[in-house]
Parts: structure tokens; C-alpha cells; sequence
């Protein structure tokens, strides 16, 4: 690099010169040509004419000469830029010459696990702050649905758009969240069944969706392009027997989280209260539920952040996080964190544990909130 600088430099440096030569000689001859001009009475035409041409082909070398001026100063500051880095270089390299590589390479890899160790005692949170929203696009119709998958890696930022709550089964993929601003579609995947409401989640690489007028839940897989698994949610009501408070047969919320899959929906067995379960993402079996006293019917949304499920009071303006309910000690309590409907009507909001950000379906917008969570630190007496 420092070669390839120096050939330029000479280059630029020789040109310069010939260049500074031109500017004098055109210097006199422009100062020559004013003297003509002013007499040009007493030239002769032909004499005057050729000046003037002369003048007219030197002319286009000033620019020139103002380029190679500047990219002489370029070249100073190249050299000056090349000679600092060579230096930071050399520090370097001789900093890692006292270290032999494979110490260097098991320093790292300790450091990465004492790291992965640290950040295991930072547990979940609780949920204390909700700020936004930021509107990312406008598109659709009043419902729909759109996510990420929480557990894709960090250079995958696919999103996914399901519009409507029924009647439908085409899901559109994006590959970043600019395309999906954008319009550039990426893939579209034709369901083998039309969904119920707008309460889907993709989870590791798959869809999982209620299909419509039915408790069943559908785990479809975008790689594969076909049903991995489908099962009954034994006694969960379906078909706008115990909907969110805006109706559009969103019996059965299907979220996740940090810990896991859920199915939010009532049964008639529990009074048209909200019942959670845990699934297992292969099977959908549910493996585990909690029976809460807060009415279905009565809740405009819910999502789950570190196994505690939050409920809001409505969909509309003045909408707040009302009821929360703790898998982990079963117990509830109710709360008062208020949100900005920005568009006073939500048919969609989930939460994605890898953005920590809710995703909402605001009156034909698609909107993030952030979320602020209480941390506890784990101590070594924990369990």
C-alpha cells in the first residue's frame, strides 16, 4: 500500500510541476492578451484571432491545475495516515509477539465463557416501562399481524406479514426489516389452512398459527414449506366465544419468550377466565397450565415476557398493561403501565425476547414499543 502511494505520489508530484509551469506561462499570456485587447485597434485581426484561439485551449488547464493541487494535499495526507498506521501496526504486532497464538486463542475462549457465565445471572425481568411507539410502515388493513423469530440468529432479520384476521393464508417473508419497509418481498408461502385472528408467532424457524374455526394449532415449517405437527387445544374456546375485547376470533394467542412456547386462551372449565399454557414446540402437547381469574373477554391483549403473562384492560385509546399473572410462583397482581395508542385501535401485540421490543398491528400501522425491565443479578445461593 505504502509502494502504491509512493508511485502515485511521484506521478502527481511530476505532473504538478508541469502543471505549475503551464499556470505561469498562461499567467503572462493572460496578462499579454489584456494588453492586446486593449489596443486591439491597431493589431491586425488575424494576429488578435490567434491569441484568442491560443487562449481558448489554455483555458480548460486550470481546472486541471486546481485537481492536482488538491490531490497533491490528498496524497500528503495519505502519506501522513500511512505512516500512523504503520505505527499502530508495529505496537501491535509486537504486543501479540510476546503471546504464542494458541494462548492468544484460549484467553479468548475463556473470556467468551466467563462472559456467557456472567450474563447467565442476569435473570428475566419484570416488566416496568413500555415507550414508543416507533411506526415502521403503513400498510394492510385495520388487523393483521407481523413478526421475527426470536430464536434466528443475529444476521438473520427476516420478517414475516399476515394481514387480516380470517379468510386468508398467504404469508408474505421479507428478508430485513428495510425490505419489509421497502415492499421487496422475499417469498410468499400459501398455508394449507386459513388462519383465526391475528395471534401467530413464528418460533424457531416455524409458524405456528389457530386455524380457522377450530381450536386446532398448526406448526407449519417456512423451510420445509409443509405441516410439522397440529393438535386440539383440549376445551379452549374458539370462533369468538371468548375473543380479546375487539372480537376478530382471537380466542387462542400463541406467543413465546425466554422460556419457551404459550397458548393464551378460556375454557368454559375455568368460567371464560384466561388459562395458560406451555407447549412443546415439536409436539404442541401442552406440558404444563395455569388457570387465572382475569375474564378472556375482558383483556384487549396479553403477552408473555420471562414466563409472567401481562394483560392490557383495552384495545382503544387509554389503553395500560392492567393484570399480570407469574407462572413461576402462580400468583397476580394487578398493575398500571400505560402505553401510547397512537392509533387507537391494537389487534396485535407480542412480544420478541431477542429485540426485547413489542411488535403491534396499531390501526393498519405496524409499531415497535420498547419495554423497560427490572433486572435481578443471581447470586451463587439462588436457586
Amino acid at each position: 500500500m505504502s509502494q502504491s502511494i509512493e508511485v502515485l505520489n511521484l506521478r502527481t508530484q511530476r505532473d504538478f510541476q508541469y502543471v505549475l509551469k503551464m499556470e505561469t506561462q498562461m499567467k503572462g499570456l493572460k496578462a499579454k492578451f489584456r494588453q492586446i485587447e486593449d489596443d486591439r485597434k491597431t493589431l491586425m485581426t488575424k494576429h488578435f484571432q490567434e491569441l484568442k484561439e491560443k487562449m481558448d485551449e489554455l483555458l480548460p488547464l486550470i481546472p486541471v491545475l486546481e485537481q492536482y493541487k488538491t490531490d497533491a494535499k490528498l496524497i500528503t495526507q495519505f502519506k501522513e495516515e500511512i505512516r500512523n498506521l504503520s505505527a499502530v501496526l508495529t505496537g501491535i504486532q509486537e504486543e501479540i509477539g510476546a503471546y504464542d497464538y494458541e494462548e492468544l486463542h484460549q484467553r479468548v475462549l475463556s473470556l467468551e465463557t466467563r462472559l456467557r457465565d456472567c450474563m447467565k445471572k442476569l435473570t428475566c425481568g419484570k416488566l416496568m416501562k413500555i415507550t414508543g411507539p416507533i411506526t415502521v410502515k403503513t400498510s394492510g388493513t385495520r388487523f393483521g399481524a407481523w413478526m421475527t423469530d426470536p430464536l434466528a440468529s443475529e444476521k438473520n432479520n427476516r420478517v414475516w406479514y399476515m394481514d387480516s384476521y380470517t379468510n386468508n393464508k398467504i404469508v408474505r417473508e421479507y428478508k430485513s426489516i428495510a425490505d419489509f419497509v421497502s415492499g421487496a418481498e422475499s417469498r410468499t408461502y400459501n398455508l394449507p389452512f386459513k388462519w383465526a385472528g391475528t395471534n401467530h408467532v413464528v418460533y424457531n424457524g416455524s409458524l405456528y398459527f389457530n386455524k380457522y374455526q377450530s381450536n386446532i394449532i398448526i406448526k407449519y415449517s417456512f423451510d420445509m414449506g409443509r405441516v410439522l405437527a397440529q393438535r386440539s387445544l383440549e376445551y379452549a374456546g374458539f370462533h369468538n366465544v371468548y375473543p380479546y375485547t375487539w372480537g376478530g376470533f382471537s380466542d387462542i394467542d400463541l406467543m413465546a419468550d425466554e422460556i419457551g412456547l404459550w397458548a393464551v386462551y378460556a375454557t368454559n372449565q375455568n368460567a371464560g377466565n384466561i388459562v395458560i399454557s406451555q407447549l412443546n414446540q415439536d409436539t404442541l402437547e401442552v406440558m404444563k397450565s395455569w388457570n387465572t381469574g382475569y375474564p378472556k373477554r375482558s383483556a384487549g391483549e396479553s403477552f408473555m415476557i420471562c414466563g409472567t403473562l401481562y394483560v392490557t384492560n383495552s384495545h382503544l385509546t387509554g389503553a395500560k398493561v392492567y393484570y399480570s399473572y407469574s407462572t413461576k410462583t402462580s400468583t397476580y397482581e394487578y398493575t398500571d403501565i400505560p402505553f401510547h395508542n397512537q392509533y387507537f385501535h391494537i389487534s396485535m401485540l407480542d412480544y420478541n425476547a431477542r429485540d426485547r421490543a413489542l411488535y403491534a398491528w396499531n390501526n393498519g400501522h405496524q409499531v415497535l414499543f420498547n419495554v423497560t425491565l427490572f433486572h435481578i443479578i443471581k447470586t451463587e445461593d439462588d436457586t
